[in-house]
């Protein structure tokens, strides 16, 4: 028994390995638009940025706890949580199954959501890369206030990867109702608004109303945006850094189980399709 699950693990890790390792590869081959891709993700929080500075110096130099030097921080940061949690979309899950994709992906012995987790992993090594002199040159622009320590350092690059997990488990989720109907749009536009509201993604959770800092605690959001760069900002306490890095386990825990759930009814509405 203990054999079979080290062999299978073993197995697993083989198949990361190779997907992430083709999939770095390949993307290095397409380095402009790696970087087209990394620089039309700034204009989300530069705006941001530019909006929430100005309010704080409208209010004497601070607002909700971050003053202009923190803000940038904040969404500096940003730029890297965002490029290192893109995920497999649900939109995808469409083109899949339209072209047969889909089909070959069920034939193979290991869960489709594996090579997705696999690919996109080595994807971020190449992003992480080219994001190095971009995240330079947002420093020098934005002179940002952060010295984090390292406890904060080593929680974030945990909680980068936990960040990445809960927002894939959760799309492969959403994707699936492709299983069930031909157009998952609708849904997932709903999602990502409410991910926009509730994450830490359109501005800190600590500018947002009282009632939505509470929907949100009940909710996977926020540890997929604002708890890593909140880590790595340095705006909570070990406690709080260890209680977030507990609740993303928690999330990627639910995620897990629901996925499971949910694929096995899918499996069996399942239609092929293609060409």
């Amino acid at each position: 028994m203990i054999g079979a699950v080290v062999h299978r693990g073993r197995a697993l890790f083989d198949i990361y390995r190779a997907n992430a390792r083709i999939t770095m590869m390949s993307q290095f081959q397409y380095r402009a638009r790696n970087v087209m891709t990394l620089v039309g993700f700034l204009t989300e929080p530069v705006v941001y940025l530019a909006v929430w500075t100005t309010v704080a110096d409208a209010k004497g130099g601070s607002v909700g706890g971050y003053t202009p030097g923190t803000l940038a921080a904040y969404f500096i940061v940003w730029t890297l949580v965002r490029s290192m949690n893109v995920v497999f979309t649900p939109y995808g899950f469409e083109w899949r199954i339209r072209s047969g994709e889909m089909s070959g992906a069920l034939l193979r012995p290991t869960h489709p959501i594996h090579h997705d987790l696999a690919a996109f992993a080595g994807w971020k090594v190449v992003w992480f890369v080219m994001w190095l002199p971009i995240g330079a040159a947002l420093v020098v622009l934005f002179r940002p206030t952060l010295h984090p320590q390292a406890v904060e350092i080593a929680v974030f690059a945990v909680a980068i990867w936990g960040a990445y997990l809960i927002r894939s488990l959760f799309q492969w989720l959403i994707g699936l109702v492709t299983f069930f109907t031909t157009r998952v749009a609708a849904l997932f536009e709903i999602y990502i608004v409410a991910e926009l509201m509730l994450s830490g993604r359109l501005v800190p959770m600590s500018l947002m109303p009282t009632w939505v800092r509470t929907v949100s605690s009940f909710t996977p959001f926020p540890w997929t945006f604002g708890f890593p760069i909140e880590a790595l900002v340095g705006q909570l306490g070990t406690r709080a850094l260890l209680l977030g890095l507990a609740t993303q386990l928690l999330w990627i825990g639910i995620g897990t189980g629901l996925l499971a759930l949910v694929w096995r009814a899918a499996v069996r509405r399942y239609a092929a399709v293609g060409n």
